[in-house]
């Protein structure tokens, strides 16, 4: 790996996600950030290292999809929170590479809930822009992402797999994304009625990890169902960054369930808290578990600590845990998807080394 050049990135976005890829980025020897494009007036002209709260790089912050183009990146890194299909279309012909977290995993949920001005499905669009410029696509993240990966890998020595569950249980208010959170419903009384529908449209990309593993193991489901549970907040709440008054959403423990003839065979669940003071309330692991009812049994957990001498009661050190394992599965895997064909991937079609870590030069 050390002797191969590095690949030149151009990022977009710089939320929570994008700025804490600008920092590890720096860091990452296959990469250099050669361009960043920001939607945000404001920020563009100003130094993406400025943007970031680090030295300065060098790196200009830019606006237009022309510029993107013009700089002729290996690939274009993706962090916003919802996708731009028209961005990818047009950066994906001109035979530049995208890696994205935003929402996409195998496109089926974007095929079903955001249908394309053309009447074609939104994989049919990128696919087709992949093959004009010999381009590839990936999404992924940790969760939906290396999550589902990890109960696929975990399913290796398993003769004959009854049912298998991904979960991710996990404190969310390190996750600063106020819009998020409002999109979804936290803060609403826990009984609007418009709840259910918020979760669902937010979390419908976890079907797609379903799927994603279903297609890992040659199972054909009947349908992925939808799920929840919701926890009201037992007193009010006030994180510093956003406020939970007293009998809004403050939790919720939701299931996607993939069905075979009635039976849920392959699941993801999402347990998760935004504090502990909600009714019901769950026993947040703080991990990732994958569970395999079969012959023989499984049961295991990813569980994610801060280098040593972090200070978790700084709540940006915090953010920065959440942030960077939902950033670098895809700064990982750019090297294996720039390799890669052109086409659509998913990371049921990504090699080994594709979710492969670094080790510090």
């Amino acid at each position: 790996m050390s002797t191969q050049p590095r690949i030149r990135v151009f990022q977009v976005a710089t939320g929570n996600v994008g700025t804490e890829m600008i920092k590890r980025m720096g860091e990452h020897p296959d990469l250099e950030l050669i361009g960043l494009h920001c939607y945000t007036p404001e920020k563009i002209g100003r130094d993406a290292g400025e943007i970031a709260g680090i030295a300065p790089n060098g790196v200009i912050a830019t606006g237009t999809v022309e510029e993107i183009i013009a700089a002729k990146p290996d690939v274009m890194t993706f962090h916003g929170v919802f996708p731009d299909e028209d961005l990818y279309e047009r950066v994906l012909e001109a035979g530049i590479n995208i890696v994205t977290t935003a929402d996409w995993i195998t496109g089926w949920h974007r095929d079903t809930n955001h249908p394309h001005p053309s009447g074609k499905k939104v994989s049919e669009v990128l696919e087709a822009a992949c093959q004009r410029g010999g381009s590839t696509f990936y999404g992924t993240g940790m969760n939906p992402g290396v999550n589902q990966i990890l109960g696929v890998a975990c399913s290796a020595d398993v003769a004959e797999i009854e049912n298998i569950t991904t979960i991710e249980s996990v404190d969310v208010s390190c996750h600063h994304s106020k819009d998020t959170w409002i999109e979804v419903g936290y803060g609403l009384p826990v009984d609007d009625p418009s709840i259910p529908g918020k979760l669902e449209k937010y979390t419908r990309v976890f079907a797609d990890s379903v799927l994603m593993m279903a297609d890992c193991f040659g199972l054909e489901l009947d349908e992925v169902k939808f799920e929840y549970e919701l926890g009201a907040c037992t007193r009010d709440v006030d994180l510093g960054w956003y406020k939970l008054p007293k009998g809004s959403l403050g939790g919720n423990y939701i299931k996607y369930q993939g069905m075979v003839d009635g039976v849920a065979r392959v699941e993801t669940h999402l347990e998760w808290q935004m504090t502990p003071h909600t009714d019901p309330s769950w026993d947040i692991k703080g991990c990732y578990i994958t569970q395999i009812q079969g012959d023989p049994c499984i049961y295991n957990k990813h569980m994610i600590f801060p280098k040593p001498g972090v200070d978790l009661s700084n709540p940006e050190n915090f953010a920065s845990i959440g942030m960077t394992v939902t950033g670098l599965p895809a700064l990982n895997s750019i090297r294996s998807v720039v390799a890669a064909p052109p086409g659509i991937l998913t990371s049921a079609d990504v090699p080994l080394r594709g979710f492969a870590g670094r080790f510090k030069k």
